[in-house]
């Protein structure tokens, strides 16, 4: 490794933390930057960002990464969060707050599509279930709360196309983000028999174009350039949204192979080589443009957010002193169960409910806190083991990654309670690590997506799941699915609304 070695900058840029990661030609970490950034909330269930604070975070990571290792660079490349609605003007300046992913204001959207077919109907063309997180749901709300607003608009996009329109100047959507609400998946195309279906023909305007092949690859604007301490001209790779991004950093790139995501969702993701339109209508199905391969993802709303509740709940420090305390406890908590539907916008995958919320069952003078804490750990991991019931292969292993991924207790639960062996890489930022592997693969660097895996990923450490535990899991998990359909028909019952 010498000085002059050119190093490349990938951005993850998350819901509540931007991250800059600079990786060196074996694709090792070098450094890793950071800037919080924060969500609002101007009513119960709204979740809103500034997109220029969001635009300052990145500038901010990738001057302070790229000072750091101080080498050349030789490319950028950004995966960013998904779905919501980030909404410009013809001159590229957004006319509101970014409406993210985890926004309920759509949720009456999808009750009535629900009721009157539309989220079946539009099932059977992209082979995703629209949830109220997603740009079509939120355009179809802002069309009767704030119509003025859509009328200013030029276009709606994401995070990542809003980062890479301040980045090049190139005004698009990736395939990935444009996937679950506007593709025909048959021809990758926008569908108006989709915008028909959910009512927004009028809008047709907004979308942007779709990039894909070498078009999600451009220069640096010379005045941004200057900002982030990198020569003009210096290529920008958009890469596919986080969670698909997220798969490949782990070595997720063959059908078959298969991730979750231990963060804010979990999101459990299954490559597969053809999308199903004739399936049970559930989770999203993603076109990233690599040919003959496409995602199936299912990102639920309970993750570690569960976590984060729990933490203050209890009055503990943080995620791993939950997980100590967690350890105390024996499998299946001595009977207390947790059903972790704890968002205000309900739960969007596997299965579709807005009204979905938690319950904690079983609950006796003997429970303490730490049979509560493995009983939420292992309701998370009910989760994901149902997420891998409704994919359409069951894997033979089960990568493991994100936040979540630091304790080694929930790993190893999540091995025992699926059944499937899970597995973690060397990588802390497999997001970024995604980034680069596909920026890699566009450049010409590898031939595919596997060979740059091949190349650059590596195993860390293996959960086995243990036999000892697997029927008290599997009684479970029948308890769990139980529980949860007697719950499902009081749920919007027990909902308050504002």
């Amino acid at each position: 490794m010498t000085l002059d070695e050119p190093i490349a900058v990938c951005v993850d840029a998350g819901t509540t933390v931007i991250k800059a990661v600079v990786f060196d030609a074996e694709g090792r970490e070098l450094a890793v930057t950071r800037r919080d950034t924060a969500v609002h909330h101007p009513r119960r269930g709204l979740a809103e960002q500034d997109m220029d604070e969001v635009w300052r975070a990145v500038v901010d990571t990738v001057r302070e990464a790229v000072r750091q290792v101080a080498r050349p660079v030789r490319f950028l490349a950004l995966t960013a969060q998904g779905d919501g609605a980030w909404l410009v003007d013809e001159a590229h300046r957004p006319v509101r707050p970014a409406v993210l992913w985890n926004d309920a204001r759509a949720a009456d959207v999808v009750r009535g599509w629900g009721a009157d077919g539309t989220l079946e109907s539009a099932f059977r063309i992209n082979a995703s279930l629209t949830n109220a997180g997603l740009p079509n749901a939120i355009l179809r709300a802002l069309d009767v709360e704030e119509p003025a607003t859509l009328d200013r608009a030029h276009a709606v996009l994401t995070c990542g196309g809003w980062l890479f329109l301040r980045l090049t100047g190139v005004l698009g959507i990736e395939a990935s983000e444009a996937s679950a609400p506007w593709l025909d998946l048959r021809t990758r195309a926008y569908s108006d028999q989709l915008l028909d279906r959910y009512g927004l023909t009028h809008r047709r305007a907004l979308l942007p174009p779709l990039l894909t092949g070498d078009q999600r690859m451009a220069e640096v604007t010379g005045d941004v350039a200057e900002q982030l301490g990198v020569p003009a001209g210096t290529p920008v790779v958009l890469a596919p949204y986080d969670i698909v991004s997220t798969a490949l950093g782990t070595g997720t790139t063959t059908p078959g192979q298969a991730t979750c995501v231990l963060g804010t969702t979990l999101c459990t993701e299954t490559m597969i080589d053809a999308p199903d339109p004739d399936g049970e209508p559930s989770g999203l199905t993603l076109d990233f443009g690599m040919p003959g391969l496409l995602m199936r993802a299912y990102p639920t709303l309970a993750g570690t957010g569960v976590l984060d509740w729990l933490v203050d709940l209890l009055g503990l420090a943080d995620h791993a002193e939950l997980s100590a305390l967690a350890a105390l406890a024996p499998p299946g908590a001595e009977g207390l169960r947790v059903l972790p539907y704890l968002s205000p916008a309900g739960e969007r995958a596997p299965f579709l409910d807005p009204a979905a919320s938690g319950l904690v069952t079983g609950m006796l003078f003997a429970h303490r806190r730490e049979h509560l804490a493995r009983a939420v750990l292992e309701g998370l991991a009910h989760v994901i083991r149902d997420c891998l019931a409704a994919a359409p292969h069951r894997p033979v292993e089960l990568a493991l990654c994100g936040g979540g991924a630091a304790s080694e207790l929930w790993c190893q639960l999540i091995a025992d309670i699926t059944g499937v062996p899970a597995v973690c890489t060397e990588d802390t930022q497999v997001g970024a690590k995604g980034a680069l592997l596909f920026a890699l693969t566009l450049l010409g660097d590898h031939p595919d997506l596997t060979t740059a895996a091949e190349a650059l990923v590596r195993t860390r450490r293996r959960f086995e799941p243990e036999p000892a535990t697997r029927a008290l899991h599997d009684r479970e998990h029948a308890e769990f699915l139980a529980t949860r359909e007697l719950a499902a028909a009081r749920w919007s019952d027990w909902r308050t609304h504002d």
